[in-house]
């Protein structure tokens, strides 16, 4: 690897409104390194980096990438003199197919009198995509028709066509499976290997100190620390990201697992034909039951199905002891149900609405008159209640939603339901993309609520915190129900061996 400095960002700041949102940041890279840069949401990591791909007009600083000083006026600069980016929310055009979106705006490379190659086109997308070891993604697929994960994959491969010098990738696991997680991995170490750059934002501090070589950490605005990975352990990292230490992040009180209350929820051989079958559970007031599964076993085609989201083909759904015929997500919030879905980019934030919007906006009717007027100082209260309360950081009620950071966000979708005030809330995946710090705030909550009488419904793919949490857990292979256990009995060996082979 080799040890040329290619950035250099030194004393950074930059202000909204009066906010201050960095302030004297440092960070340096070397060609060819693996740095990660991680900290709190809110912390001012993609702030940073929209400063140097020059999506925000720093302040203060300067910056110097490969010797020269420079200040990029759009992320178009920025890639075509070398530094690409792969978001956390998915940027690609969702109605046209892979290989338009890894070359859209180089249509010149394949044309000839102006006209598109389009089998010339396709042979270098499927050639990139061997190279990636992605060969399972076809290129000629419409985006929307692929799973998230594929999505992810494909901004990867999109970025990587550039033969960038400095590739930034932003919570690029976030949504993958075990085996693209390390196909990822290698595609990163090759890159590296070629001398390209990454810097790598995560908050898997596992993964972290597994695959890069640095780790810079951010709080507040402000550059903590900057060690090499293999000089510092995760206990530390937590400490310096949150500036406090987190002892216990799973929070579980002491309540009947077992409640003898009449379940909120009742499924009873729920089926979508070729995705799930025979569905049948339960969830009481106060239990936190947990799904685990491997991606794409039917988790959240399951809480889908029932949220009314997608339909079903079969199947009877009880709530409240009432037989519902859910056909679409109003049916299920009418009964009392809420639910915060794995894509916030499709299906949670609306990104350029206010976050005042965004939090209110499905208890909307709570905060009008008879005559339809707006109660603007009971809605502005009632939103300042619960984003204190689950610790939104965020500058203005009229800052729209995609200036947050993606934990935010994140923290604003289950904002938005709590004020529905819900009997049944499912989590799919509540802690995607949130730093340690934040993560332990949710599961307070999730205790708190539970403790409320609330039932729960938590889907996630992180086994710690299904352990951690759930007073049941339900495990699901293929689209079917493969083991059910008491929290007493759950361990990661049995609950893992039912998920691969039952």
């Amino acid at each position: 690897m080799g040890q040329t400095n290619i950035l250099l960002m030194e004393g950074i700041k930059k202000y909204f409104g009066g906010v201050r949102a960095l302030d004297g940041v440092h960070f340096e890279l070397n060609t060819g390194e693996i740095h990660a840069l991680v900290g709190e949401n809110g912390a001012g990591k993609t702030t940073l980096m929209n400063v140097l791909l020059g999506s925000s007009i720093k302040d203060a600083g300067r910056i110097v990438f490969k010797g020269k000083e420079i200040n990029f006026k759009s992320p178009a600069d920025a890639l075509a003199s070398g530094i690409s980016m792969i978001h956390q929310e998915i940027r690609l055009i969702q109605q046209v197919s892979v290989a338009e979106n890894i070359w859209l705006g180089r249509e010149k490379k394949f044309s000839k009198f102006k006209v598109i190659r389009y089998k010339l086109r396709l042979e270098a997308t499927r050639a990139l995509l061997k190279e990636l070891g992605l060969e399972q993604i076809d290129p000629l697929k419409r985006v929307n028709d692929l799973s998230v994960a594929q999505m992810q994959l494909v901004e990867l491969a999109r970025a990587v066509s550039y033969d960038s010098d400095i590739i930034i990738m932003d919570e690029p696991t976030s949504a993958l499976t075990t085996t693209e997680i390390e196909q990822l991995y290698k595609i990163v170490r090759n890159l590296s290997k070629k001398g390209t750059a990454v810097i790598f934002i995560s908050h898997k501090l596992d993964e972290i100190l597994s695959l890069c070589d640095k780790v810079t950490v951010m709080r507040d605005g402000h550059t903590i620390s900057t060690f090499p990975c293999g000089e510092v352990t995760q206990p530390e990292l937590i400490r310096l990201i949150v500036g406090r230490n987190i002892d216990n992040a799973y929070v579980k009180s002491a309540r009947a697992a077992e409640n003898t209350g009449e379940p909120v929820l009742e499924v009873k051989n729920l089926c979508r034909t070729g995705v799930f079958e025979d569905i049948s559970f339960s969830v009481r007031p106060g239990e936190v039951l947990g799904f685990s599964g491997l991606m794409g076993a039917g988790r959240s085609e399951i809480m889908r199905a029932i949220f009314g989201i997608d339909a079903h083909t079969s199947g009877t759904i009880i709530m409240n002891g009432k037989t519902l015929g859910i056909s679409k997500p109003r049916d299920a919030v009418l009964a009392g149900m809420a639910m915060v879905t794995e894509d916030r980019l499709r299906m949670g934030v609306l990104h350029s609405l206010p976050v005042l919007f965004n939090t209110t906006i499905a208890a909307f009717k709570s905060f009008c008159t008879m005559l339809g007027l707006i109660k603007t100082q009971r809605e502005m209260q009632a939103f300042r209640d619960i984003v204190e309360s689950i610790s939104v950081k965020y500058h203005s009620p009229y800052q729209k939603a995609n200036q947050l950071s993606g934990g935010n966000q994140q923290k604003i979708v289950i904002a938005r339901w709590l004020l529905c005030k819900p009997d049944l809330l499912i989590l799919d995946e509540p802690t995607r993309g949130i730093d340690v710090g934040a993560k332990s705030e949710i599961y307070k909550l999730i205790d708190q609520l539970a403790q409320e009488g609330m039932a729960i419904i938590l889907v996630s793919s992180d086994m710690p915190e299904i352990l951690g949490l759930a007073d049941r857990v339900i495990v699901i292979r293929n689209g079917r129900i493969v083991y059910e256990c008491l929290h007493e009995e759950a361990n990661q060996e049995t609950i893992m061996s039912h998920a691969f082979y039952g």
